[in-house]
C-alpha cells in the first residue's frame, strides 16, 4: 500500500470504528428484548389459556413459570416468552400432574432453558407429563419434589412452599402451593389444591396472608373454603377459567365467598390476561380488555337484604329459605359479611 493511501486509511479509522460500534449495538437491539419491559419490581402475568392455568412471575431479572396450561397453549406459551424476552426460567413449576397444568410446559422448555424444574411427581402416566418429563431431560434436568417449609429467592422476593403437607390420592390435592413476598406485598398461588388441601395447611400454621390470591381449581366451589379464605384475607383475586367452560367454572358458591371477603375479582374468561405489578409497597393490576367488567355480581334480589342465621347449626339463611330456623333461634344480620364474620356458613339449600 502506498504511503498516501495508508495517510487516508488511518484518517478514516475513527468512522469505521463509529459505523463498526453503531452497528454492533443495533445487533444487540435486536438480539435480546428487557425482560419485563425495562421495569423494576416485581411483576406477575396471569397468562388466558382458557379453561386451564398459567403464570410468568418476573422479579429484577430473575423468572418463575408455573403451570403452562393445556398441551395446546404450547405455541401460545412459546410465544408468550418470546415476546417477553424471557429465554432462561429460574423455575419452571408444576403444580400438579394434570394436563391442563402441565401439558403446555413443553412449549416453554421448547424456547427457554429452565435451571430448575419443581412437580409434586416425578412419574405420572400421560402423554402430557411424559413430553414435559422428556424436554426437561434433553435439557440436562431432572424433576425436583419440594417440601412444604421450603424457602428459596426470586430475584429480591421469597418464596415459600406451603403445601402439600401431606400425602394425598387426589392429584388436585398434591398440588404445590407457594407464596411470593415482595416488600409488603404478597401472593399465594393455590394450584387445584381442593378443601382437604386447604385444612392441611391450615392445620400446619403456615402465614397465608396475601395481598393477590390466584383462586384455586379455576374457581370451583371444592376450593377458596371459608376457613381458608379467612386466613389469606386478600385484597385482590385471580380466576384462569375458559369462557363458558363444561365446568361452570367459576361456581357461585366461590363468588359468594369473595364478596363475603370483599375480594376485588379478575378473571381471564372475562378480561384475558391479568398483570399485576407490584413496587414492594403497592400492587397496580391491568388487563388484556374489558376493565370495567362486573366479574362478580351479586345474586341477591332486592327484597332479601338481611339474613338470618341459626344458633344451633351456625348457618345463614335468606329470608325466603324453606329451612329457617325456629324463631328462638333466630339472628340477623345485615349483610353477608357480618354473618360471615360471626363465624357462620352459608345454608346449602337456599345458597345465600
Amino acid at each position: 500500500m502506498r504511503y498516501g493511501h495508508i495517510k487516508r486509511f488511518i484518517r478514516f479509522l475513527p468512522i469505521f470504528a463509529a459505523i463498526a460500534l453503531f452497528l454492533s449495538g443495533c445487533s444487540l437491539l435486536q438480539e435480546s428484548t428487557p425482560i419485563n419491559d425495562g421495569d423494576s419490581g416485581l411483576t406477575v402475568y396471569f397468562i388466558d389459556v382458557g379453561q386451564a392455568d398459567s403464570t410468568l412471575i418476573v422479579c429484577d431479572g430473575e423468572t418463575m413459570l408455573i403451570d403452562g396450561g393445556n398441551a395446546a397453549d404450547s405455541d401460545l406459551i412459546y410465544s408468550f416468552l418470546r415476546s417477553h424476552g424471557v429465554k432462561r426460567l429460574d423455575y419452571i413449576v408444576a403444580t400438579h400432574a394434570h394436563e391442563d397444568h402441565v401439558g403446555g410446559l413443553s412449549g416453554a422448555l421448547n424456547y427457554a432453558t429452565a435451571d430448575t424444574a419443581l412437580c409434586p411427581v416425578t412419574e405420572y402416566d400421560s402423554r402430557a407429563f411424559n413430553s414435559f418429563d422428556k424436554y426437561l431431560g434433553e435439557q440436562g434436568k431432572v424433576i425436583t419434589v419440594p417440601s412444604h417449609g421450603d424457602a428459596f429467592k426470586l430475584g429480591g422476593a421469597d418464596v415459600m412452599i406451603v403445601a402439600p403437607v401431606q400425602k394425598f390420592d387426589d392429584p388436585n390435592n398434591t398440588s404445590i402451593v407457594m407464596k411470593i413476598t415482595y416488600g409488603s406485598t404478597s401472593f399465594l398461588f393455590t394450584g387445584d389444591a381442593e378443601r382437604e388441601s386447604e385444612q392441611a395447611i391450615l392445620e400446619a400454621g403456615y402465614d397465608i396472608s396475601a395481598t393477590v390470591l390466584k383462586v384455586g381449581h379455576h374457581g370451583s366451589d371444592t376450593s377458596t373454603t371459608y376457613p381458608f379464605l379467612r386466613e389469606i384475607m386478600p385484597q385482590y383475586a385471580v380466576i384462569s377459567c375458559g369462557d363458558g367452560n363444561s365446568y361452570g367454572h367459576p361456581h357461585e358458591n366461590t363468588l359468594s365467598r369473595l364478596r363475603d371477603a370483599d375480594v376485588v375479582l379478575y378473571r381471564t374468561d372475562m378480561q384475558g390476561t391479568v398483570t399485576c405489578r407490584s413496587d414492594g409497597r403497592t400492587v397496580s393490576i391491568e388487563v388484556e380488555r374489558n376493565a370495567d367488567a362486573v366479574t362478580n355480581p351479586t345474586v341477591l334480589s332486592e327484597d332479601e337484604d338481611y339474613y338470618i342465621g341459626n344458633t344451633n347449626s351456625m348457618k345463614f339463611h335468606r329470608p325466603s329459605c324453606s329451612g329457617l330456623p325456629a324463631e328462638a333461634n333466630r339472628v340477623l344480620f345485615d349483610t353477608r359479611g357480618a354473618a360471615v364474620s360471626a363465624g357462620y356458613d352459608p345454608c346449602g339449600r337456599c345458597k345465600p
